[in-house]
């Protein structure tokens, strides 16, 4: 009996095999004009704020993925008051862009700090120091972050080397700052 079975279990096995196989000729794959798939941009991104992760194909080639940027600029909101502005999505290339040049394609990004609006800027300005009254953040053009397992140093001098943008150093709270406004740089708090 138990050969009339497995019988049975190996011709069940060769027909789905076969219809699998007749299938795959009748569906016809997914191609470009060139033949060749775009290449997808993923970011993974961890709200230090408000608990919330991410993992998103945000673009395809050149294309960037409305509903995708929606998600982002959404997970980027303002975590004090909730509300959300549509980001530059540079600034999504160059967080990609870091993740590569570490040595870490894909790699999980701490988000410490993404869209302010301009009553939590002037908030983080009255409690604190290296909050600029015109922070790129109140334009939804400045990210800060970390990469776990990355010495934030390292992080800073490679974010620094894409000559992308202003790129400012916060050793102290173990965080570096990326934006899309002019190449420029700063420390705050560092050792003269």
């Amino acid at each position: 009996m138990k050969s009339g079975n497995a019988q049975q279990n190996l011709w069940a096995a060769t027909a789905l095999f076969l219809l699998l196989s007749t299938l795959a000729f009748l569906i016809p794959p997914v191609t470009t004009a060139s033949g060749i798939l775009p290449r997808e941009y993923r970011l993974r991104l961890y709200h230090t704020h408000t608990g919330e992760w991410l993992d998103i194909v945000y673009r395809r080639g050149d294309e960037y993925v409305p509903d995708a940027i929606a998600k982002l600029d959404y997970f980027l909101r303002d975590h004090r008051t909730g509300e959300v502005h549509h980001f530059d999505a540079k600034l999504y290339d160059i967080l990609e862009e870091l993740t590569v040049a570490v040595g870490r394609p894909g790699a999980e990004i701490d988000i410490v700090c993404g869209y302010r609006t301009p009553l939590s800027n002037e908030f983080l300005r009255s409690h604190g120091g290296g909050v600029a009254k015109s922070s790129l953040h109140i334009q939804a053009q400045a990210i800060d972050l970390r990469i776990p397992g990355v010495e934030t140093r390292r992080l800073r001098d490679i974010a620094l080397s894409l000559h992308r943008g202003g790129v400012g150093y916060y050793p102290r709270s173990d965080f570096i700052h990326v934006d899309t406004g002019r190449v420029r740089q700063w420390c705050f708090k560092c050792a003269a």
